[in-house]
């Protein structure tokens, strides 16, 4: 039995996990589960794989429940306590406490415990893993005892973005939501596009996966910045795939690709930076603007996927000055064969643009 803990954005981090459960085919049943994360009884390839989600922070081995497995837990030199579902300080040094009461009769065993932190962050971890256990409690309908197995790296992530040698800060999309979104296509394997490639953030992640990489942009600078990109990706991540990279209007992909692809992953150009929150009639008008370039993008789409192919596509959405989020309909998707699997959306709250993860099926 196993636990996931999901990230800063749970319910993309639920939908990410049940498109990862179908993509590689795993047998996965609920035990409980909570808006921050879920038990579930599958086998081991899940610790193999685990790397491959992009919205989870931990995996978390379930040893068994209610407060007397402690008794059952491994030894560790050196442990820290996760809990979940309660921020109870007080509780959280106790059972702090009575681990290391039971590890002391098989060795000296010290708990890490910095102030007011309940759940050990990947960043802590990291430093001692796997020395170091995290051992976590999970407060549902029942108390389920376990420990990390593993653990989403964030530096990883941070070289993947910030030590890339071409930069554009603004308009690249974090590697973390690039390997999200394309676990949301569900396609395990075949060709994958991005026809707003940019610097390549997303398709570095194609080749991350072992995925036939496929990118494409208007902009030649932006694709030599990517090429630079992924020349150094090959070398510090050992990559032996390469990308076929093209400078193409996506309004006019036949013309540059010749092949039809499994899924297309992208962020297209999502409008200026807004200097202040939009009301709804200047979110409508931002949004009915855009359209017009996406109808042809999607129009061009369907000259290049394979019937059945998936779209994960970023639509923008505005946070209004009152607080809501004003997310548009697009019914001309259907008109262009186009069904709407699901919708998510992922923000920071300084953020105006608000990113409205379209996936998405071409019917052919």
């Amino acid at each position: 039995m196993y636990a996931l803990i999901y990230g800063k954005n749970p319910k993309l981090s639920e939908a990410e996990f049940w498109a990862f459960v179908r993509r590689f085919g795993l047998k996965v049943s609920v035990v409980e589960s909570s808006k921050d994360w879920i038990v579930f009884e599958s086998d081991r390839s899940v610790e193999r794989l685990f790397h491959k989600l992009g919205g989870s922070l931990k995996l978390v081995k379930i040893i068994g429940e209610g407060e007397e497995v402690i008794k059952d837990l491994e030894y560790a030199k050196l442990f820290t306590v996760s809990i979940y579902g309660k921020e109870d300080w007080k509780l959280w040094r106790k059972l702090g406490s009575e681990i290391k009461k039971h590890l002391k009769s098989q060795g000296t065993s010290k708990f890490f415990k910095p102030a007011k932190v309940y759940a050990m962050p990947s960043e802590l971890i990291l430093k001692g893993f796997p020395e170091v256990k995290d051992f976590v409690f999970l407060f549902g309908e029942k108390l389920y005892v376990g420990e990390t197995v593993a653990i989403t790296d964030p530096f990883e992530l941070k070289k993947l973005d910030v030590e890339r040698p071409v930069q554009r800060a603004i308009f690249s999309i974090p590697p973390r939501l690039a390997r999200i979104m394309v676990n949301l296509t569900e396609v395990k394997r075949g060709n994958f596009l991005d026809p707003f490639c940019g610097i390549g953030t997303i398709v570095q992640e194609f080749l991350l996966q072992g995925l036939n990489a496929y990118g494409s942009d208007s902009n030649p600078k932006a694709i030599h910045g990517a090429k630079e990109n992924l020349k150094w990706l090959k070398k510090e991540f050992k990559v032996k795939r390469t990308a076929h990279l093209e400078v193409c209007d996506a309004r006019k992909l036949k013309r540059c690709f010749r092949i039809r692809f499994d899924a297309i992953v992208t962020e297209p150009y999502m409008g200026k930076p807004l200097k202040h929150h939009p009301t709804k009639g200047e979110a409508i008008k931002l949004a009915n603007e855009l359209d017009r370039f996406y109808y042809q993008v999607f129009d061009s789409f369907r000259d290049v996927l394979k019937r059945n192919g998936k779209v994960v596509f970023v639509f923008p959405a505005y946070k209004l000055g009152d607080g809501r989020i004003y997310r548009k309909d697009r019914k001309w998707l259907g008109k262009l064969g186009f069904e709407v699997l699901g919708r998510y959306t992922d923000f920071e709250e300084r953020h105006r643009v608000v990113r409205d993860i379209h996936v998405l099926r071409f019917k052919g």
